[in-house]
């Protein structure tokens, strides 16, 4: 069997098909992934700018860290269960679109992030608080962040302008 036959064989089971062939499913979904994108990227994006020291540098890291947490593990939890739920609704068309794979690459890299910045930045912020400068290891967890972050958004947006060359010619 190749990829693209199980790629198919995936987009065609009923619950994705339900999915892809509904008039509303697939919109509310899409719209649900987006909205968490837009609320999750804002909070990663207003921690990444503390621990740069560029922005809200008045508060706190471990307060920020501590009190968009939750928030950002729920915004996380439904964003991927949507993700799968609209890329398995159309796997066939994404299994070899190369910006799907970078975003997938990229998805990896955020827990690589979370392991390799979890003892130096994440897992004990408090040492960063009341710090005139943030330490480098700081800095390079949020500038690595929004990095991926914003390569994610864009594999994910470049993902609808991809055309697969064709196999045969005409």
């Amino acid at each position: 069997m190749t990829l693209g036959e199980i790629a198919q064989t995936i987009q065609d089971i009923p619950f994705f098909t339900a999915i892809r062939e509904s008039g509303m499913s697939y919109p509310i979904i899409l719209s649900t992934h987006l909205t968490c994108i837009a609320v999750f990227g804002g909070l990663i994006l207003m921690s990444d700018l503390r621990l740069l020291g560029v922005a809200l540098t008045n508060v706190p890291v471990s307060e920020i860290i501590r009190r968009t947490r939750i928030w950002k593990w729920i915004g996380f939890c439904i964003m991927v269960t949507c993700g799968i739920l609209l890329g398995g609704a159309k796997f066939f068309n994404y299994y070899d679109n190369p910006y799907f794979d970078v975003k997938m690459t990229l998805l990896i890299m955020v827990a690589v992030h979370a392991i390799v910045f979890r003892r130096s930045v994440y897992g004990n912020p408090e040492k960063l608080d009341g710090l005139k400068t943030m330490p480098r290891e700081a800095k390079m967890a949020g500038l690595f962040s929004m990095v991926i972050w914003v390569g994610i958004l864009s594999m994910g947006r470049w993902i609808a302008y991809f055309d697969r060359p064709d196999s045969h010619p005409h």
